[in-house]
């Protein structure tokens, strides 16, 4: 889920795109697909990010069934505690892709399809100041392509009074999306690529129309029991995070370290609302390249991509492309208030990475590229 606020929001934004310019970077040096170069990878990178000025930062790398995990700086600023193995996170807009899945999954079963417009199953939901739900399909929501603006940027969270003040708000879907709809679309839909966070608001509540469920009513069945899952779930109102876990911390002006853990989720929702652990993302990444998931046709539509930058980096449905030394990387990227994620998977899903920090970095450009250098390093070597 990215947003405005803090620094960090720079970590999660480049992390996916810098990930091309940390192939020139030569990998560690001992054999590849080893737990040991996988274990000496993993804590000097951890270790790295931390040095940025990041509290708290746990990593893991998956091949096949082998998991190495590393994690360095603390879980709290106040004990002193370290960060915990296999912790529990919040993973922001790595929820997308969940999102996706079910929808895509939906389709083919032929209960709706992608050229299906918004209107068609949520009249009078998207209008307005030149809104028109008739004129977005939804492709054009999981692609990003609505031109629909971003709810977010209009919550009131950019300071520690305003988060204080609104941390356990509880929010109905339709309520984000009004606050969208109350501004202009950025362009005509399919014209134009801009993230917006109200794409998969509305993602969500298509899902809710179509099958009389929750969107996250879906996620055992569909997701978590195929791709063997236990730790994810949506919090829904809970503020509080599973044990254990690090504290989050954003990053505000004038108040670089402001505990932002207890949370309702409910601001994020379909785009941003799940919790999981660094094992549970990477077994979801590796059945979804694995095609555990979708069926041939959907998982060849969600990896169609439109172009983001001249790296040859795209957007599909749900998932980023960043090419690489090993071929197209696929992955997400996700933030919400004091907790940061990146990941990726080989094409062939044998392996994946996944990065989750807790707080905002204070060295963000350099923190960015150095977890980009890990999603290559771990992913490329020798093969």
């Amino acid at each position: 889920m990215h947003r405005r606020i803090g620094r960090a929001a720079a970590l999660v934004a480049t992390a996916t795109a810098a990930a091309t310019l940390s192939t020139a970077v030569p990998a560690v040096a001992s054999p590849a697909g080893s737990a040991h170069s996988d274990r000496r990878l993993l804590q000097q990178a951890v270790d790295d990010l931390a040095g940025y000025g990041i509290t708290g930062v746990q990593a893991l790398i998956r091949d096949g069934r082998r998991t190495t995990e590393a994690r360095a700086g603390v879980a709290d600023i106040t004990t002193n505690r370290p960060v915990p193995k296999n912790g529990y996170f919040r993973m922001g807009s790595n929820t997308k892709t969940f999102t996706s899945v079910i929808l895509l999954q939906l389709v083919g079963e032929g209960r709706l399809r992608l050229d299906d417009t918004v209107e068609r199953w949520l009249p009078g939901v998207v209008t307005g100041n030149g809104n028109d739900g008739s004129a977005i399909t939804v492709r054009q929501l999981l692609r990003h392509e609505s031109g629909l603006a971003n709810y977010t940027d209009y919550l009131a969270l950019q300071t520690p009074a305003d988060f204080e003040a609104h941390r356990y708000d509880h929010w109905e879907d339709e309520d984000l999306v009004r606050l969208a709809v109350a501004h202009p679309p950025l362009f005509a839909p399919g014209t134009s690529w801009s993230y917006s966070n109200t794409n998969y608001t509305v993602a969500g509540m298509v899902i809710e129309r179509v099958t009389g469920k929750p969107w996250h009513a879906h996620l055992r069945q569909r997701i978590l029991k195929p791709a063997g899952m236990t730790q994810t779930f949506f919090p829904g109102d809970d503020p509080d995070l599973p044990h254990p876990h690090a504290q989050a911390y954003e990053s505000f002006p004038d108040v670089p370290r402001y505990d932002t853990t207890r949370w309702n989720v409910t601001a994020a929702g379909a785009a941003g609302g799940l919790v999981s652990t660094p094992t549970d993302l990477s077994l979801f990444w590796q059945a979804l390249r694995q095609g555990r998931l979708l069926r041939p046709a959907e998982f060849r539509e969600m990896h169609r991509t439109v172009p983001l930058g001249e790296d040859g980096s795209g957007y599909g449905l749900g998932v980023f492309r960043t090419p690489s030394e090993c071929g197209d990387l696929w992955g997400h990227d996700g933030g919400v208030p004091g907790m940061y994620t990146m990941d990726a998977v080989t094409p062939d899903g044998d392996r994946s990475v996944v990065i989750s920090i807790s707080s905002a970095p204070t060295d963000p450009d350099n923190a960015s590229a150095r977890a980009a250098r890990l999603i290559t390093d771990a992913l490329c070597q020798d093969r």
